[in-house]
Formats: structure tokens, C-alpha cells, sequence
């Protein structure tokens, strides 16, 4: 099956963001992928902010996306658009890392009037990374999206089931496995 990157670009350590993203992952496993997780705040700051590309762990996660079939890319949106942690990390990429790869993008916000930061803000930077196809992403509310008592996600059931059919044709695309599976909701 393919290999995948699960990327979150939340600045928190207790993001929903990551929390939805380890949620799909998990889903992604089950239909048989590779998935390897990346949260980018776990980057250096100096780097990102220093536009250090040859540091050690830039190259490294570069190195991740060359090796991928497929990339979730989530974020928390700020002021109408993906966050600036993400935006410094894409920087650094190469200017195609993303040429014959699949892309899901995932954002969580507080109000449905950050729904369009997927279309408006974040997919153009995807198309101009040269992703070859990027499937329908999915904006979930925050409300949506709690804490567990072992901290993984809990997905209220309307939100649980949309992502779990934008994940699914994410799986399709990279032809992966998606009947057979009840909502991980």
C-alpha cells in the first residue's frame, strides 16, 4: 500500500488539529497504508523561522515527503488562512515536493466561516508544490473535536462519518482499501 505523511501544522501541543490527524491516521493503518506522523512545531523554531534549509531535521522531514505516495496536510485556521508554523515549514520544501503526490487537506477552525481557508488559502500553495491530485479536503469545527480520556480524539458522529468519507476517497485515490470498515467515530 502507499506510504503517507500526516502533517500538522498546529503551534499547540494540545491541538485538535494533531488530534484530528492521529485519529485518520489510524484509519489510514487499518486500510492497510504506511502512515508517518509529522508535527511540525516539533521542527526547530530557529530553523523554520531562519529558513534554515540544510538543518538536519528540515532535510529530514524534506527527505519524508520524496518518499511518500501521499500527504495529509492539516491546520488550524487563523485569520482566514492556514497557520504560520505551516506556511514557514512549507518554505522550506523544495518548490515541487509535492510533484506525483495525492494530498488531503484537513483544517479546524472555531466558526464555519473559516471554511473556505481550504479552497482560498491552502490548496493554491499545494497545486503551486505541484501535488498531482488533491482530493476534496474537509473542515471540521473545534466543538467537534474533544479529548478522550487517553487523549486521542473523540469525533462528534456527524463530523466522524464526513471525514471518514473524505478519508476513504483519499484511500481510493491511492488505492488503498475503504469497504469493510465501520465509522471510527
Amino acid at each position: 500500500m502507499a506510504t503517507i505523511v500526516s502533517v500538522s501544522g498546529s503551534p499547540s501541543p494540545t491541538s485538535r488539529t494533531t488530534r484530528l490527524l492521529r485519529h485518520l491516521d489510524d484509519r489510514l493503518r487499518l486500510q492497510g497504508h504506511e502512515v508517518i506522523p509529522l508535527e511540525v512545531r516539533t521542527l526547530p523554531a530557529h530553523a523554520l523561522l531562519g529558513a534554515d534549509f540544510q538543518h538536519p531535521a528540515i532535510v529530514e522531514a524534506a527527505a519524508l515527503f520524496e518518499g511518500a505516495d501521499g500527504v495529509v496536510i492539516g491546520t488550524p485556521v487563523y485569520k482566514a488562512a492556514y497557520s504560520g508554523l505551516l506556511k514557514s515549514f512549507l518554505d522550506l520544501l523544495p518548490q515541487y515536493a509535492l510533484a506525483g503526490k495525492t494530498v488531503l487537506p484537513l483544517a479546524t477552525g472555531g466558526s464555519t466561516a473559516h471554511v473556505l481557508a481550504i479552497d482560498y488559502a491552502l490548496r493554491p500553495v499545494l497545486t503551486s508544490m505541484g501535488a498531482s491530485h488533491i482530493v476534496p479536503g474537509w473542515f471540521t469545527l473545534d466543538k467537534d473535536i474533544v479529548a478522550g480520556e487517553d487523549g486521542t480524539a473523540v469525533i462528534a458522529p456527524v463530523a466522524a462519518e464526513a471525514l471518514a468519507q473524505v478519508t476513504d476517497h483519499f484511500s481510493a485515490a491511492l488505492g488503498g482499501r475503504t469497504t469493510a470498515l465501520a465509522s471510527t467515530g
